[in-house]
C-alpha cells in the first residue's frame, strides 16, 4: 500500500520527505527490517514502550533498509532518503496503520470485547462455542488460544500487538468469519493496541485489585478499563456487570447502548441461582430455567454476559439458552477431575484475590464447612507484590489445609515471595500452612493429603504449561501433574 494513503488513517502528524513509496509491511521491532525491492519498504514505527524506546533504534531500521519512518520526535541527523512521519503518539499510530493496511478488518464482522478482572477467557471462549454451535463462523482472540473458526492459532498475549491483532481479523474477515470474541486487557488498553478498531460491542466483568505493578494505583486501574467504554461508538453495545460497585462507572460517559446484567438487582438480563453443585448451575435467566456444566456463582455471572451478549447481537433467545447448556468450561478455569478413592481435584486460574475467593467459596458453598479442602497456590514474581499476603490469607480463610509455593517467579527469588505471601497467614492458622518452594512437590504433597471426598485447588496458573524462571519457561502442567498423582488416566 502507497505510504500516502495509509497516512490518511492519521489524524495529524508532520511529513519530511517523500511519501510516494508503496509498504510492504509495518513493524515495532528493527530488528525485523530488511532491505526491500526499489520502491518498495518496510514501515518502522518507533514506540516508547516499558521496557526500551523504539527512538534508539531509528537508525539501525535505516540502516537496515527502511525507508519510512513513523516516530514521536525526529531522529537529529535525518536521511534523505527516508520519509519520515511525526505523529503525537506513535502507539495510537500503529493501531491506526495497521488497521487501515489490512483494509480495517473490524468493520467487516462484528467485533465484541470483554475487560474485567476476572472472567474474561470463559466469556470470549463460550461467546465463540455457543456462536459456531449455532451455525456461525467466529473468531476468538483469549489468553488461552486464538482461532480463526475451528483453526487453532497459538497466544502470546491476553491481547496481541495491534499489527498482530489486525492480521488475525483480517485472517477472520478472509475466512467469513461473521464475529470475533476477544479479550481486552488493562495492558492493551494503555497501550493503545486496540487503536483504530471499531466494536460492535463491549462487556464489562468486574474488577478488584490487580496489575498494580503497572498501574502503579487502583485509581489508574480503573481509568483504563474504562477508557474502552468511553471510545465505543453509538451503533456499539455496552453491556456491564452493575453488581460490581465500578459497574455502572464503566458506562457513565460512553456513547453505546449500555444494557445490563446482574443476579442482585433488577438488570435487563437478570439471573438467579437456583442450585450450585459440582456437575452444574440450575439458574433462571429472566425468567427462565436453564441448566449449565459450569458451577460456581462467578461462572453465573459469566453466563449471564454470555447470554446477554448473543442476545443483543441479535441471537434468539431460546436458541442462546439451548445452546449455553451445552458449553463446558475454558481449559483451567474449574476444571475438575475425580481421584479413585472419590477425592476431587481442581485446577483453576485464579492468580487475584477475588478470584482465589470465589473459586474458594463456590467451593465451600458446595462441599460445607466440615469437608476438608486442601489449597495449592502461589504468587507469580515481577508482578503486583502487594496482592501476596491476601492471596494466603484468603487460601487459610476457607481451606483446611494450605500449601504456599512457587508460580512463575520470573527473576524474583521465590523464597522471598514465599515469604510475601507468609506475612498474609494468620497466627491462628499457621500450623495449617506449609511452604513447599518446588511446585512438582507442593503437588504431590497435597494429593498424598487429600482423604476420600476432600477437595484439592491448585490455583494460579490454569491452562498454563510453564514455569517461567529466569526468563526460560520450563514445561510444567498442574493437570499433568495431579493425573499422574492421583493415577487418573
Amino acid at each position: 500500500m502507497n505510504l500516502t494513503i495509509l497516512l490518511k488513517s492519521l489524524r495529524s502528524y508532520e511529513l519530511t520527505g517523500d511519501p510516494d513509496i508503496n509498504v510492504t509491511e509495518i513493524l515495532f521491532d528493527s530488528r525485523a527490517v530488511s532491505t526491500q525491492p526499489d520502491g518498495d519498504t518496510q514501515l518502522y514505527v518507533a514506540q516508547r514502550g516499558t521496557q526500551t524506546d523504539g527512538h534508539k533504534y531509528i537508525g539501525a531500521a535505516v540502516q537496515q533498509g527502511c525507508r519510512a519512518v513513523v516516530c514521536e520526535t525526529l531522529p537529529e541527523t535525518l536521511d534523505d532518503r527516508v520519509c519520515y512521519v511525526k505523529v503525537p503518539d506513535s502507539s495510537v499510530a500503529l493501531g491506526l496503520l495497521a488497521d487501515a493496511f489490512h483494509g480495517h478488518p473490524s468493520r467487516k464482522l462484528k467485533l465484541v470485547g470483554i475487560t474485567g478482572t476476572n472472567g474474561k477467557t470463559t466469556t470470549v471462549t463460550l461467546l465463540h462455542r455457543l456462536f459456531m454451535l449455532a451455525g456461525h463462523k467466529a473468531g476468538l482472540l483469549s489468553t488461552i488460544v486464538n482461532r480463526v473458526g475451528e483453526e487453532e492459532i497459538p497466544a502470546t498475549h491476553t491481547t496481541p500487538d495491534a499489527v498482530e491483532l489486525n492480521r488475525l481479523l483480517a485472517k477472520m474477515v478472509e475466512s467469513q468469519c461473521e464475529y470475533c470474541f476477544m479479550e481486552v486487557s488493562s495492558h492493551a488498553l494503555c497501550q493503545h493496541r486496540v487503536s483504530g478498531l471499531r466494536f460492535a460491542g463491549a462487556i464489562f466483568s468486574n474488577i478488584t485489585h490487580d496489575h498494580l505493578d503497572f498501574h502503579k494505583t487502583f485509581a489508574n486501574y480503573i481509568a483504563a478499563k474504562k477508557s474502552f467504554f468511553d471510545k465505543l461508538p453509538k451503533t456499539a453495545f455496552a453491556l456491564t456487570n452493575i453488581d460490581d460497585k465500578n459497574g455502572r462507572v464503566m458506562v457513565q460517559n460512553t456513547k453505546a447502548a449500555v444494557r445490563t446484567y446482574s443476579l442482585r438487582t433488577a438488570a435487563d438480563f437478570k439471573g438467579v441461582v437456583m442450585e450450585n453443585a459440582f456437575s452444574g448451575l440450575h439458574l433462571r435467566i429472566n425468567n427462565r430455567e436453564v441448566f449449565f456444566k459450569l458451577c460456581g456463582k462467578f461462572n453465573a455471572y459469566n453466563l449471564l454476559a454470555i447470554y446477554g451478549a448473543a442476545v443483543l447481537l441479535g441471537m434468539d433467545e431460546e436458541m442462546a439458552l439451548t445452546k449455553m447448556s451445552m458449553l463446558d468450561s475454558a481449559a483451567g478455569r474449574f476444571q475438575m477431575m475425580r481421584s479413585q478413592d472419590g477425592g476431587t481435584a481442581i485446577v483453576d486460574y485464579a492468580h487475584t484475590p477475588d478470584a482465589l475467593e470465589n473459586v474458594l467459596k463456590t467451593i465451600r458453598d458446595i462441599v460445607g464447612e466440615a469437608a476438608e479442602v486442601i489449597t495449592v497456590v502461589g504468587c507469580g514474581g515481577d508482578r503486583d507484590a502487594l496482592k501476596r499476603p491476601e492471596m494466603a490469607e484468603i487460601a487459610c480463610k476457607y481451606s483446611s489445609k494450605v500449601i504456599l509455593t512457587s508460580d512463575n517467579p520470573r527473576t524474583e527469588d521465590p523464597m522471598a515471595i514465599l515469604e510475601d505471601m507468609r506475612n498474609g497467614v494468620p497466627a491462628s492458622k499457621s500450623k495449617r500452612v506449609l511452604v513447599i518452594e518446588n511446585r512438582r512437590e507442593a503437588i504431590k504433597t497435597a494429593c498424598m493429603m487429600l482423604p476420600p471426598q476432600g477437595v484439592l485447588l491448585v490455583a494460579g496458573k490454569g491452562h498454563e504449561n510453564y514455569q517461567e524462571i529466569n526468563h526460560v519457561k520450563h514445561h510444567f502442567d498442574d493437570t499433568e501433574e495431579l493425573k499422574k498423582c492421583l493415577n487418573i488416566l
